[in-house]
């Protein structure tokens, strides 16, 4: 009986330094950018990620959550488009996967976004630093059609040469 007790007590003494060096592992080993696997990006902001230099092809999951474009010198712009989750691959010439990682696309910091609701319909205002009606999606539809159209016509009028007078 003694015997395997004491087969026991060593048994669960080599787990535990297994555990313990596997943990210190993890707390020691460096974290280097290649090493990340999930990127966050927010909604209508863009985020630059450095590629090795043979990538030649880039592949979104769902392109309605994040857009990516390659830029010479392996630089990559990541775009949020929409709320959640997709995955994007980096390919070389051959077609072999260089690099896999997770997009998450996440909303506007809660520190700068106000949003209101009226019953059911809900409306969001971007506070920096002085509130602005905010297109975001999840608002009410003619909340966001008019804000949308108000945008629209404003880009539209920007881009109208000055009349003479």
């Amino acid at each position: 009986m003694s015997a395997d007790f004491g087969r026991h007590k060593r048994l669960v003494v080599a787990i535990g330094l297994v555990t313990g060096l596997a943990i210190a592992g993890a707390v020691i080993t460096p974290a280097h950018a290649d090493n990340v696997t999930v990127v966050t990006v927010r909604v209508d902001e863009a985020h630059i990620l450095k590629l090795p230099d043979r990538i030649a092809t880039i592949v979104i999951g769902n392109p309605l959550i994040a857009d990516a474009t390659l830029q010479s010198g392996g630089i990559l712009v990541i775009t949020g488009k929409g709320y959640g989750a997709t995955n994007l691959l980096a390919l070389d010439r051959a077609g072999r996967v260089v690099l896999d990682k997770t997009i998450q696309v996440q909303g506007a910091p809660s520190d700068k976004l106000v949003v209101v609701y009226k019953g059911v319909a809900r409306e969001s205002y971007s506070c920096t630093p002085e509130c602005a009606p905010r297109i975001t999606l999840g608002d009410d539809p003619k909340f966001f059609a008019d804000t949308i159209a108000q945008s629209g016509t404003r880009a539209g009028q920007a881009q109208t040469p000055a009349a003479s007078k």
